[in-house]
């Protein structure tokens, strides 16, 4: 109403709101950028575009937890809270390289894919759990000391990071060893192609 009354006049946002949305758009790039930067490392390590995939299965199921208790708690995503999901990246991958790691070592010992993920996921269990609870107590004190002053920052990484971990943790010992036996499964019914020297 004001700008039909005062014709030529427009509104412009400055200040801490333009602050804010710039780094925004700089935290969302560097996201972007972070999976790419993962995914690349993976496939150096692992030298297959498919289990490189696998393991970044872990992003989405991070991803769940960390929206969840964005949603539970303040209700709006903010740049302290993009800054928690760049580095549950970095955990959740963890997972899943300890997993998909340790079936690829045991498989090339020997094993059959199902063998691999039961020792596998066997051997792997107490590390990622132990590295989650110890994760989630250190984080436990800046999630329920939220609206302490001072912890306006931390508080909504230390809930993301929490979240995420908790999903991560969990799907990741149901989810990975999954699809890990579907595309060894497939790739063992696949007709063997012969290598060119």
């Amino acid at each position: 109403p004001i700008l039909q009354k005062y014709p030529g006049t427009f509104v412009e946002y400055g200040g801490q709101f333009e602050s804010a949305s710039t780094a925004t758009r700089r935290i969302l790039l560097a996201s972007l950028l972070a999976v790419a930067v993962i995914f690349m490392i993976l496939f150096m390590e692992f030298r297959r575009i498919g289990l490189a995939a696998i393991i970044l299965i872990n992003l989405p199921l991070a991803l769940i937890g960390g929206i969840a208790a964005v949603w539970l708690t303040s209700g709006s995503i903010s740049i302290p809270s993009l800054i928690g999901f760049i580095t549950l990246f970095g955990i959740a991958t963890r997972n899943g390289i300890l997993l998909v790691s340790r079936y690829q070592a045991l498989t090339e010992n020997g094993m059959n894919v199902r063998e691999a993920i039961l020792k596998g996921s066997a051997d792997r269990l107490n590390p990622i759990l132990m590295t989650a609870l110890t994760a989630a107590l250190a984080l436990l004190p800046l999630v329920l000391g939220g609206e302490k002053p001072g912890n306006e920052i931390q508080s909504p990484m230390g809930v993301v990071i929490l979240g995420g971990l908790i999903t991560s943790t969990i799907l990741n010992l149901f989810v990975i060893p999954a699809v890990y036996q579907i595309a060894g499964e497939r790739k063992s019914k696949s007709p063997k192609k012969e290598q060119i020297a």
